[in-house]
């Protein structure tokens, strides 16, 4: 009896240690969400072939050599707030005129900011996603999903790297919505 005991608490320790250690982030109703959001994205034009680009410029790790980004507002089910999206771009001949002539070719990821009402105020409801080309959500090298709050708590990650905006909006390229 006392073995079945000892037996017991041990499982559940380890239940309970695997649980506290798991990823704030990539679960099941994040990737749901950031489908949702790929869809209405390619609902408006915004992702898929032939998708509304900006200027290319140089990038910076971790994003890519070459980037483009958009920054308008998107209408997810009832969430109609800002979207950020960082087209990454990068491959053997890379170059701003290169991704403006053919950006398919050079696309290697999408990473999007999409302001999601209610989602988290500690890090200002913003819900992070790092896309494939083709829409399907990224992994991180542990096999966890990147979608919803990639890398709170964390020393690196998407939440952990725009903490340190300027402004407080966590956003890198303006302070519009530093309140």
């Amino acid at each position: 009896m006392k073995l079945k005991k000892m037996a017991a608490m041990v499982v559940a320790s380890m239940m309970i240690s695997a649980t506290s250690f798991a990823a704030p982030f990539g679960g099941e109703d994040d990737v749901s969400y950031a489908a949702d959001i790929w869809a209405s994205m390619s609902a408006a034009g915004l992702a898929g072939k032939d998708a509304t680009m900006s200027t290319p410029y140089t990038g910076m790790h971790p994003h890519g050599a070459i980037l483009d980004t958009i920054d308008t507002r998107l209408k997810v089910g009832d969430n109609d707030d800002i979207l950020i999206i960082k087209r990454n771009y990068g491959g053997e001949g890379v170059s701003k005129t290169a991704v403006a002539n053919d950006p398919d070719k050079y696309l290697k990821a999408v990473t999007v900011m999409y302001k999601r009402n209610g989602f988290d105020a500690d890090i200002k409801d913003w819900f992070w996603i790092k896309y494939a080309p083709d829409g399907s959500v990224l992994k991180n090298p542990k096999g966890v999903s990147l979608a919803g709050r990639v890398g709170k708590g964390m020393a690196k990650g998407c939440v952990a790297c725009h903490m340190g905006a300027p402004g407080g909006d966590m956003v890198f390229n303006h302070d519009r919505y530093a309140k």
